[in-house]
């Protein structure tokens, strides 16, 4: 994001006294004019202990109080995935622009639901699908797209890690709250090949792992095959359980690929490596704070200039996939992909 762009002072406060919170909060005062006011949680405890940590002004539980009071400009919503749509909606009537985390709801008509509002109230919706920040893969997308490697005809993601002890909460035994790798994991990289790739996913083939990791019918792996408009096919692994792994990443064209190590992370830092014709080559990538690279756009978006690096309605799309993921692992076979 350009430092030339202007970006509009705001009001921020958040929903979900979260671990991403407490990453995002301190990219945020990285941006002009961007001031974190307070949070609101489920708990009062853990929202003092959070503004406190955190240097906000306020903490509340009750999130109508929260925002009639705040005055808020947006609202970063970062609370479990089956809360997302109530707390975006009720963040968009109160005339805030919101970032949500993902995916941004729990099924495709509430996600349409949240979309359409944004719309109606004139305000911006993000979904804040960081990895479209990440330089390796806006130079891969550039490459790509300029016919660097020829025709793209095949990705290979391999986004499998080990989930830390810190999150290693609600993600693993409340399907309720939307657990599990699929709706945690491949709901990014869903997103991520979309951005690479420039076309729709069509169809979904899934299997899913049970490693002892998640409990109940939770899953804690997930490998895909993922078919998109252009006949790119995408094959994605992700895990919970993956000790010790380096994400992968590597595009596949017919004159040259792409190859990133560490690319698939909250680090903004990462490797990459062109192969052709004219040999292998280690591309220059420069370490970028994710946070405050989505959040500066966002911020430039409400100001009027350009969109979210992904909006609501890209976060329904990988919400989708995810979706159709999870029903192929429950039928056996591919699911159609529908928005």
């Amino acid at each position: 994001m350009s430092e030339k762009l202007m970006v509009k002072p705001m009001r921020w406060g958040f929903v979900g006294a979260s671990n991403i919170a407490e990453r995002v909060i301190p990219a945020l005062r990285k941006v002009p004019g961007q001031e974190p006011v307070a949070v609101c949680s489920r708990s009062a405890v853990r929202a003092r202990e959070f503004a406190t940590a955190l240097g906000l002004q306020a903490s509340y539980t009750d999130l109508a109080a929260f925002l009639k009071e705040g005055r808020f400009d947006a609202v970063y919503v970062s609370s479990t995935n089956e809360q997302h749509c109530a707390q975006t909606l009720a963040a968009l009537e109160a005339g805030c622009h919101v970032m949500c985390e993902k995916p941004i709801a729990m099924n495709l008509p509430d996600a349409r639901r949240m979309v359409e509002a944004a719309q109606r109230a004139g305000r911006v919706l993000g979904t804040n699908h960081h990895l479209r920040a990440q330089a390796a893969h806006r130079l891969m997308r550039e490459i790509v797209a300029a016919g660097g490697i020829g025709r793209l005809h095949g990705v290979q993601v391999s986004h499998a890690v080990f989930l830390p002890p810190h999150l290693q909460g609600w993600r693993l035994d409340a399907p309720g709250a939307g657990g599990g790798v699929v709706l945690d994991i491949l709901v990014h990289d869903a997103d991520l090949l979309r951005y690479l790739v420039g076309a729709e996913p069509r169809r979904i083939s899934t299997h899913v792992q049970h490693n002892g990791l998640a409990r109940g019918a939770l899953e804690d792996g997930a490998m895909s095959l993922i078919e998109f408009e252009g006949g790119v096919l995408a094959q994605t692994h992700e895990s919970f359980v993956a000790q010790h792994a380096a994400t992968r990443l590597h595009l596949l064209g017919t004159e040259g690929s792409l190859y990133a190590v560490g690319s698939l992370s909250q680090a903004g830092t990462a490797r990459l490596w062109q192969r052709d014709a004219q040999g292998e080559r280690e591309l220059e990538v420069p370490p970028v704070d994710l946070y405050e690279t989505g959040f500066r756009a966002f911020a430039a978006a409400c100001a009027g200039q350009g969109a979210p690096l992904a909006t609501g309605a890209d976060g329904l799309r990988s919400m989708a996939v995810a979706l159709a993921g999870l029903a192929s692992a429950a039928s056996g076979r591919a699911e159609a992909i529908t928005f």
